[in-house]
């Protein structure tokens, strides 16, 4: 699903956030990828997410180079990831309802999508109670199940959680990685950068550690040879048709 071959990003000031990186991650994998501050895990997600491009090597989704996208392919390619952040982005003069439908609205969804989708979700993660409830009326936790159904909403491919528990207590940090693995289990690829080593022993899945740029351990390494990986940077006209297709 998701390739990273021999990435490198070098930054202008000769700083190094990524050293040779290839890492391979299937579909419905649930991977953990940890590090000090530094180590190389937000540049690593940036790249995953085409936010910022590498100086050197490729990153392929489902064998296109999504380097090279043209602005609608790239549109289309990330709405395919939804996103989870440490705190929380939601929009405060909207409620968890409002929060949630202004994604698919965004996605061009139909209102009678949103009327029957955003319920669905939001009772997934055990707020269909809070529904009418705005930001500031919810605790910690709560604002993250909002975001995490905020990214799951459009069905996406992925879900990049980027310490989404760094500002939780205990309890509600549980409970955020026990939605995150219940997602994982309808079949969505999971990324989950976290600091938290209680995370990494409960969920009992693959681990990435990186160091100065480097990924220094995987529990489940994938190796590719250049006959098996990606044959072209370049889209096929068939890849293209799979990665703008309406979820």
């Amino acid at each position: 699903m998701l390739h990273l071959d021999k990435v490198s990003k070098k930054y202008k000031d000769r700083s190094i956030a990524l050293d040779n990186v290839s890492i391979l991650i299937k579909p419905k994998e649930f991977v953990s990828i940890v590090g000090h501050s530094g180590a190389g895990k937000t540049t690593l997600l940036k790249m995953i997410l085409a936010e910022e491009s590498p100086s050197e090597g490729s990153v392929f989704y489902e064998k296109i180079n999504i380097h090279t996208l043209k602005k609608r392919q790239m549109n289309d390619y990330r709405r395919r990831i939804g996103t989870v952040f440490q705190d929380f982005r939601l929009l405060p003069d909207k409620t968890a309802y409002e929060n949630v439908a202004f994604a698919m609205e965004a996605a061009g969804r139909t209102d009678e999508e949103i009327a029957s989708d955003v319920p669905h979700v939001l009772e997934l993660v055990d707020l269909g109670k809070k529904l009418h409830s705005f930001p500031y009326q919810l605790s910690g936790g709560e604002k993250q199940r909002v975001a995490i159904a905020r990214a799951i909403v459009n069905q996406p491919d992925v879900i990049i959680a980027d310490e989404p528990t760094g500002n939780l207590d205990p309890v509600n940090t549980y409970d955020i990685i026990q939605i995150l693995k219940k997602i994982n289990d309808l079949g969505t690829t999971i990324i989950l950068t976290t600091h938290n080593n209680g995370i990494i022993e409960h969920l009992d899945k693959r681990v990435i550690t990186m160091q100065n740029g480097k990924v220094a351990h995987d529990t489940h390494p994938e190796v590719t040879s250049a006959s098996n990986g990606p044959a072209s940077a370049s889209m096929s006209s068939q890849s293209s048709a799979n990665l703008t297709r309406k979820k």
